[in-house]
């Protein structure tokens, strides 16, 4: 199957240039500390569109971050990470020489709630001289590239979605039983259908999705590791190479995202605002 490409498109109040075919738009004329309810439509639209958007050399106060959050949506509170002490909206992504960190596989983020998050918003504080990108797929995509008869095999499976394999497992058991009380695992489909665009996705990751409602992990295995491979298609994909200042916002509930750990020895912080999502359907 061919991919479909993106075409380059004009808003009303700013400009957007694809990024590859598949994924992505940087987006270019906007300053996001003065927004209009004209500029906040555009970019939602955009964002359906394109779903990552990128910007470059925007000077954000914490406070502007989180406000250009909120123009878009609801914003939740993550109860796992790191927060910053003056907003606790924002997720503080902090890697230093001596204590490494990147969220090197490819996922969607906290599908282990029942509602997970809409989509995110990643401010550069402190960005590396090389190295540090990250990646993007389109899971709409990914999906229409299966075959016909994977796509049949899939339609209508449910999966198991937890935090075992990630926050939990650094966790006491005391810790984990008071986790696992107020954040139980759930169950989403396998083919996410978007609640504002009405396209179809894989929805199932390797950080969060467990097993297939009603089977073991072991039977689930060799299905849940065809659909976790469509998101490594070169051409379902995009890259970012991140500046100070610089932006990457995606839609959560059609994306996968991989940070590429190709930086060890210099410093990296990123901040991030997550608005509250819906129930997968």
């Amino acid at each position: 199957m061919s991919v479909a490409f993106a075409q380059e498109t004009d808003y009303a109040t700013l400009r957007v240039t694809p990024l590859t075919g598949g994924i992505g738009a940087e987006v270019t004329g906007v300053d996001l500390r003065g927004l209009s309810d004209e500029l906040i439509a555009d970019l939602k639209q955009a964002w359906l569109d394109y779903k990552v958007l990128f910007f470059r050399e925007q000077d954000l106060s914490k406070a502007q971050h989180v406000a250009y959050g909120r123009a878009l949506g609801e914003l939740e509170i993550h109860p796992f990470t790191e927060n910053d002490g003056e907003f606790p909206e924002i997720i503080v992504l902090h890697s230093k020489p001596d204590n490494f960190f990147a969220a090197q596989t490819w996922h969607s983020d906290v599908t282990f709630r029942e509602c997970p998050p809409l989509g995110s918003i990643l401010y550069g504080r402190i960005i590396p001289e090389w190295g540090g990108d990250t990646c993007f797929a389109n899971m709409e995509l990914a999906y229409d590239l299966l075959s016909d008869n994977l796509k049949a095999e899939i339609d209508g499976l449910n999966a198991v979605h937890s935090m075992a394999k990630t926050f939990a497992r650094n966790m006491t058991e005391a810790q984990k039983e008071k986790a696992f009380a107020k954040y139980p695992d759930q169950v989403h489909p396998i083919v996410r259908t978007h609640p504002e665009t009405g396209k179809r996705s894989l929805y199932a990751n390797i950080n969060f999705t467990m097993r297939l409602e009603n089977r073991s992990e072991e039977e689930s295995a060799s299905l849940l590791r065809k659909l976790y491979e469509q998101a490594k298609l070169p051409e379902v994909q995009c890259r970012f190479h991140w500046g100070p200042g610089s932006i990457a916002q995606w839609d959560n509930r059609c994306t996968q995202h991989y940070a590429v750990p190709d930086y060890v020895g210099a410093e990296r912080r990123v901040e991030r605002v997550t608005l509250i999502g819906d129930r997968p359907r």
